[in-house]
């Protein structure tokens, strides 16, 4: 008679349940697992016959065949070990409770039977979660005190004694998870009230953070940009409790510290870094930095100094929010829906454009600068913003908002979208189908649109993002309909050709 008990597998991010079926049969001692294991799964035999033999358990004279299904995914890590060791007592007839489906069992086996946590136990549990298991026997680790999760019931063990113990209907001492406390407010180094002026940048920051709408910043050296994109989390409202959950598997799939991901993660990679690094691969595919940005910013400071391919590679993600990784001997697909902040010079010297420098180079190296983003790229992009240096003495006196004031108004303009969507996505990211459904155009409005969009030359997809933008326009006005005066604006926000010709277009309303 087979015995079966569950266990959760990964493929990616993604997580998928594995039945753990052990048949005995006569024959000389030996164990044989089947189901594509790779080698960390093939050494759990040795692992786990020296705990048995520590615990007092043995098996004579018998064949033990242990079939990991579904058989066509391939298997990796050693947390295979704690249900293929159960369902070994099980068949062996060691023990005989009864163990519903709905329960699982995660975990690493050292030779004394006791159990370890291995380094994708957060994602498995997060898998568990979405697979509808009520119980999950695995080991502790300190993360598990940043997670805020009802089910799951998480039942931690020493040992293979304790999980015994607890399948016969015994209690054993578990350990005080304390709730994560949410902070009252979030505190952020860089605040909008400390760069001056650029309140027209600001703006359209705002815009940004409400509809998760992409950023190009233009401008000489000093204007701000930088200072800018590393204030841009401060305007972020706080992360809701699944999307902690994920970013914290991340993490710790990658190998990264953990911490509480109260706000977004904000990630700023060097332009030297390569593509492997940004995007994510290897020989064993590992995650990159636009999967750490997930839910997040991305931020590409001196983005035309990037490689080109690096940038391209950009591209795919950016449209389907996740990055596929194929390999020979594995295909694996990890989370990348991030916010992209980008900031360039206009130009080699950087002064293109500028009121107070004047630019020594030439049209030919303007337009071979501005062209280490491709059109494709630059279609990407949801917001062009040019920026110009700010004069101290100028400056009004009245004091500059804070954005803790902005993240307010931020969060409102997403509950919005988020209650008429019925889901937690944003303007940017709905799809075109319910994003007309729920905030139609007028006529007017649509012919309005497409004359500017044959007028400047452009793409479908940049008349969409126009559409979106003048949405979360409406959102961040608490419009339930969007008026032209949005339209207007959101046509203005988006002026890519304003970047190679150094000035920004007149428009006329």
């Amino acid at each position: 008679m087979t015995s079966t008990v569950t266990g959760i597998g990964l493929k990616g991010m993604e997580g998928y349940r594995v039945s753990v079926e052990v048949e005995a049969v006569n024959g000389v001692n030996s164990m044989v697992i089947v189901g594509l294991p790779d080698a960390s799964v093939k050494e759990s035999k040795e692992r786990i016959s020296a705990a048995f033999h520590a615990l007092g358990f043995f098996h004579r004279h018998q064949k033990l065949i242990i079939n990991l299904s579904p058989a066509e995914q391939r298997k990796n890590s050693p947390m295979f070990d704690l249900p293929i060791a159960m369902a070994i007592l099980l068949e062996l007839g060691e023990i005989n409770p009864r163990i519903p489906d709905s329960s699982a069992f995660i975990g690493a086996l050292s030779l004394d039977g006791s159990v370890h946590v291995v380094e994708s136990m957060l994602p498995a549990v997060i898998a568990a979660k979405k697979l509808g298991l009520k119980k999950l026997y695995l080991p502790y680790d300190d993360c598990f005190s940043l997670l805020d999760i009802e089910e799951p019931e998480l039942v931690f063990v020493r040992d293979l004694q304790d999980v015994i113990k607890l399948l016969y209907g015994h209690k054993i001492p578990q350990p005080f998870l304390k709730k994560p406390q949410r902070e009252s407010s979030i505190h952020h180094q860089l605040d909008f009230q400390n760069i001056i002026g650029q309140s027209d940048a600001k703006h359209a920051l705002e815009i940004a953070a409400a509809g998760e709408h992409h950023v190009l910043l233009s401008g000489p050296p000093g204007c701000g940009k930088s200072m800018l994109a590393e204030s841009f989390p401060s305007i972020l409202p706080e992360l809701t409790t699944d999307r902690r959950l994920e970013l914290l598997s991340i993490y710790q799939l990658s190998g990264m510290p953990l911490e509480s991901f109260v706000s977004p993660p904000f990630r700023s990679p060097h332009h030297s870094s390569s593509s492997v690094s940004i995007i994510g691969g290897g020989q064993n595919p590992k995650l990159g930095e636009i999967s750490l940005a997930h839910h997040g910013v991305l931020f590409l400071d001196e983005i035309a100094e990037f490689p080109k391919k690096t940038l391209e590679m950009l591209r795919q993600p950016l449209e389907t929010e996740k990055v596929t990784i194929s390999r020979v001997h594995a295909t694996v697909m990890y989370p990348s829906s991030f916010i992209l902040l980008g900031a360039m010079n206009p130009c080699p010297c950087g002064y293109n454009g500028s009121k107070n420098h004047y630019c020594t180079c030439s049209k030919n190296q303007v337009f071979a600068y501005q062209n280490k983003l491709s059109g494709p790229l630059r279609d990407r992009f949801d917001i062009f913003l040019k920026l110009d240096t700010e004069n101290i003495g100028n400056q009004p006196k009245v004091p500059q908002e804070s954005s803790e004031t902005i993240r307010e108004r931020v969060t409102q303009a997403r509950e919005r979208q988020y209650c008429r969507y019925g889901k937690e996505v944003a303007n940017s990211r709905i799809s075109y189908d319910l994003l007309v459904k729920k905030s139609p155009l007028s006529n007017r409005q649509q012919n309005l649109l497409q004359k500017i969009a044959q007028k400047q030359g452009l793409s479908i997809r940049a008349q969409i993002k126009m559409f979106r933008l003048a949405r979360t326009i409406a959102d961040l006005e608490k419009r339930d309909k969007i008026i032209d005066q949005n339209l207007w604006e959101a046509i203005k926000l988006h002026r890519p050709n304003q970047f190679t010709t150094g000035k920004s277009m007149r428009m006329e309303g």
